[in-house]
Parts: structure tokens; sequence; C-alpha cells
């Protein structure tokens, strides 16, 4: 009988270490590390800001790990430009390997990086760590960085940085009294004199201010915008004229394309943008996240269309005072209210499923600290974007960071729109980057032309999503 019962105590024993460990994993938390140091690795977009700033900030994590988990971990960093970061991730990814342990991503890739068993789906450890069950600022925005598929409750990311298309305009341009009283001759009204101002310009205003500053044989110019064929670039700047509108680019709980991307209000959309390029540049049809970059800081566009994420880079310190961050021109409809949906950019942090224990819970570990509200605003003083509602609605945010005014205003639900999260998102999206950039590039900008090309556009996804 004694040795019955020893038996049973062994077994008892046993199970409690077994869920001792698996607590641990699921749920981070205070267990010693027994001074290990652990090899981590997270994957980011190269040349990005918001993924830089999780590696300068990451020996600050190190420090807290030591101090409260009493492991060491040493971060290693690798990078892939947007269009390349998913391959990147999939190859690794497809051999069942934990080269990444964390994952920066787009949040349009959670359908094809979930769909494989790649991820880890997150909710039931958001359920055992508390510190995860955040308010987010936009529930629309944060959906777009954690939930696939659309409209589920199924949880697969966690924002890493939160962004949406501004404008920034040249302030010391506006303020200067010849453009000033030249521009209200010419058109009748004054240009904004503040940041406030930029609420009332619709299409048809800011249409008069990129001609008015498009003044070539002074090399300056109205507008940078992305036109460029490289991943996403003149989707992401082409979509806030169709929903700015009203319009839709496909609907997804019917997975319908034909009949809602190729309306007449799109097709006019897409030759409106397209018509930009008389104010732009000499290269506007290459211009990417850099080039806007590089045209505005260099004295050639009076305004410019860009992520709120790139403030730090459109606003160096020789333009320190000099530049507008604001909300970006809107539709006006029929009794006479501006529109404003923009495309929300940004990425999700993502888990990699075949990590093991120990990476696992220095993963869940990192994202409790990172989502603190020190690391967090943290984060916002070194030019990062969050998405935590109690720090967005801190005492002071806005001052933080010149466009954080505009980027808080455009994150409001209903102001900005992600794009498909389906596995086929890819193939999707190079239809398209190949239409609307051929269409921005030939002669024919009419929006005759405009609505052929959305037609065939739409035939092409819709045969894609029917497959």
């Amino acid at each position: 009988m004694v040795k019955q019962n020893h038996g049973i105590a062994k077994v008892v024993v046993l199970l409690l270490a077994l869920f001792m460990t698996i607590s641990i994993v699921a749920c981070g938390g205070n267990a010693s590390g027994d001074g290990k140091t652990i090899e981590f690795t997270i994957l980011g977009i190269g040349g990005w800001v918001p993924s830089s700033l999780s590696v300068d900030m990451a020996p600050m994590f190190a420090e807290y790990a030591k101090a409260n988990y009493g492991y060491d971990v040493r971060f290693h960093f690798e990078e892939a430009p947007f269009e390349s970061i998913f391959q990147k991730a999939a190859t690794s990814f497809a051999s069942q390997s934990q080269d990444f342990n964390i994952i920066i991503c787009d949040s349009q890739s959670l359908g094809a990086l979930s769909e494989p068993g790649w991820i880890v789906q997150l909710n039931d450890i958001i359920a055992q760590n508390p510190e995860l069950n955040i308010e987010w600022y936009s529930k629309s925005a944060s959906a777009a960085y954690t939930n696939y598929p659309d409209g589920t409750n199924n949880i697969w990311g966690l924002p890493e940085e939160a962004d949406v298309l501004i404008l920034y305009a040249r302030k010391d341009w506006f303020l200067d009294t010849n453009n000033r009283s030249g521009f209200s001759a010419r058109y009748g009204w004054e240009l904004p004199s503040s940041e406030a101002d930029w609420f009332d310009i619709d299409y048809d205003k800011y249409a008069q201010i990129m001609e008015f500053f498009t003044r070539p044989n002074e090399g300056t110019y109205g507008v940078a915008i992305q036109y460029s064929k490289i991943y996403d670039y003149m989707t992401g700047s082409l979509y806030p004229f169709m929903w700015s509108r009203g319009e839709e680019i496909w609907n997804p709980s019917a997975l319908k394309v034909e009949g809602v991307l190729n309306t007449q209000a799109n097709a006019e959309a897409l030759a409106q943008m397209a018509s930009y390029q008389q104010y732009s540049p000499p290269g506007a049809l290459n211009f990417d996240i850099s080039g806007i970059v590089d045209a505005f800081t260099t004295n050639k566009v009076a305004t410019a269309f860009q992520w709120a994420a790139m403030g730090s880079a459109m606003i160096p310190s020789e333009l320190e005072g000099k530049v507008w961050a604001v909300v970006p021109p809107g539709y006006k409809d029929a009794s006479g209210n501006i529109k404003r949906v923009y495309s929300l950019g940004g990425q999700p942090w993502v888990v990699n499923k075949f990590n093991d224990e120990e990476h696992m819970k220095v993963a869940i570990d990192y994202l409790k600290w990172w989502y603190m509200p020190e690391t967090q605003l943290e984060f916002a003083r070194r030019g990062g974007n969050p998405l935590v509602k109690s720090v967005l609605e801190s005492p002071g945010f806005e001052n933080i960071q010149p466009w954080f005014p505009a980027f808080k205003y455009m994150m409001q639900d209903g102001y900005s729109k992600d794009f498909w999260h389906v596995p086929e998102y890819a193939e999707l999206l190079q239809i398209q980057q190949e239409g609307f950039t051929s269409f921005a590039a030939g002669s024919n900008k009419s929006v005759q032309a405009a609505r052929a090309t959305l037609d065939d556009i739409a035939r092409r996804q819709q045969a894609v999503l029917d497959q």
C-alpha cells in the first residue's frame, strides 16, 4: 500500500511539473530563467523607421527581462523590404524553422501566414495574459492588424505600428506673403494658414493648390504621390479617392470584386488620381515611399501624400517649423460634407508557431513589455505610432510629434481602411498594380479608359477568388 501511494505521488509531481511548464510558456510571467542566455531573432521591414525602433529599443527589454524574469536575451535582427518580407518569412516557416521568433509583417499577410498554420493564434495567450487584453484607440484599425478572417474574433497579430496616409505641406510656402496674395488674386479664396484650415480642403480646392504651386520654370510642383508599380504603392495612394467617394473595392463577405471595383465613381477616382501627374515633378511614375521623401525634403513639392510613420523623415531638422502634417483633402458630397477615408498602413507583430517553449516564453514576455504604457510612450518619443487607447488619449500625446494630431484624427473609426487579408492577397495585388500603373503611364487618362481598366482588373481578380 505504501508503494502504491508512492507511485501515485510521483505521478502527481510529474503532472504538476508539466502543468507549470505549460503555464510558463503560455503566460510568460515571473518564472526564473535560471540565468540562461536566449538568442532571439526579430524579422522586420528594411529601411522602415518603426521596424528599426524595435531594434533600437531591444536592449531596454533585455534589461527588463534580466531584472524581472532572470534570463538574458541576445537579440538578432533580419530584414527585408516590403515587397519581399512575406516571401522571406514564408520560406523559413515552410521548413518549420524558428529562424525568426517574432515577425513584423504587413497586415494584409495575416491570412497567408495563418492559413498554413505558420503563426500562433493569440486568443488563448491573451486570455491567460491580461496585459495583452488591450483597449485599442480604433476598433476598425486594430481589427486589420489582429483579426482573420475579417469579422471574426480570431486574433493572429498585435499592432506593432499603427499608420495612415496623411498630407505633409510646406508651411513656409503657404505662409509666404507673395504666395498668399497671388493665390487669393487668382482663385478668390485664401490659402490655408493653419493646420485647422485643412479640414475645409476638398479635392476641388486641393487641385487649385496643386496648380498654383506647379511652376516648372522654378523647379517646384504641387504634389508628390506614389505611382510606383512596386508592391502596393499606387494602390495605397489610389484607394482614398475611391473610399472618400463612398465606394468600395470589393465585397469581402461575398468575395465579390466585379460590380464593386469597376463602378463609374471608381473610374472617376482613378482618372482623378492619375491626373495629379500634371502637378508632379518629372519621374513621378516611379515615386515610392523614399521618392516622396526626397521630393518633399529637397524643396520640389508644396505637398505630399505620405504615411504618418514617415514623419521623422519628412520633417528633418532643417525643415523643423517649416512643415505642416495635416488631414488630407476629402470628397465633398452633394450636401456639402467633406468625407475622408484614407488607406491604413501599419504592421502587426506575429509569433512563429514553431518556436520552442523557451522562445515562446520570450516572445510573450516581450509583447507584454512592448505594450506597457512607458514602453509605448518611449516608442512614440522615438517616432513610432502606437495604437493603445490610453496612450493616444494621455495628456500631451499630440505634442510629442508634429504629425500626431493628424495621425490621431485619421486613425478614428471610419477614417481609415485596409484592403484584403485573404491568402490570395499577393496575386490580387499584382493584378491591380499592373492595371493601375499601366493606366497612369498611358496617354489616355479619360474616365472611359479608367472604367475599361477597372473592368479588366475586376474580371481577373474575380477569377482568382472564384478558383
